[in-house]
């Protein structure tokens, strides 16, 4: 059974930083890409970072270019994703994601707030 589960979100004030965890199992880890992406109510899912299957490649939404970066552990099964000058815009759900041929897997979400 493939889960995802994401942890490290929470609350922290403008200019702080988070470090969002996504623990997978039920599959073979390495074998995907990766993906982190948020939602704000009334909005659509936006793809914040993603990874390949050996972490050399990385990208970014625009809005988060220089102060996010996306990492991976394939031995922790675990995907990280390193928040830092965060914004109040920044506030949403996080979820981790992978999509397996026709099928996408998303993990529960972790609510950031950013907020003084």
């Amino acid at each position: 059974q493939v889960q995802l589960v994401e942890s490290g979100g929470g609350l922290v004030q403008p200019g702080g930083s988070l470090r969002l965890s996504c623990v997978a199992s039920g599959f073979t880890f390495s074998g995907y890409a990766m993906n982190w992406y948020r939602q704000t109510p009334g909005k659509e899912r936006e793809l914040v970072a993603l990874i390949t299957t050996t972490g050399g490649i990385t990208k970014y939404a625009d809005s988060v270019k220089g102060r996010f970066a996306i990492s991976r552990d394939n031995v922790k099964n675990t995907v990280y994703l390193q928040m830092n000058s965060l914004k109040p815009e920044d506030t949403a759900v996080y979820y981790c994601h992978f999509r397996n041929g026709p099928s996408d897997y998303w993990g529960q979400g972790t609510q950031v707030t950013v907020s003084s």
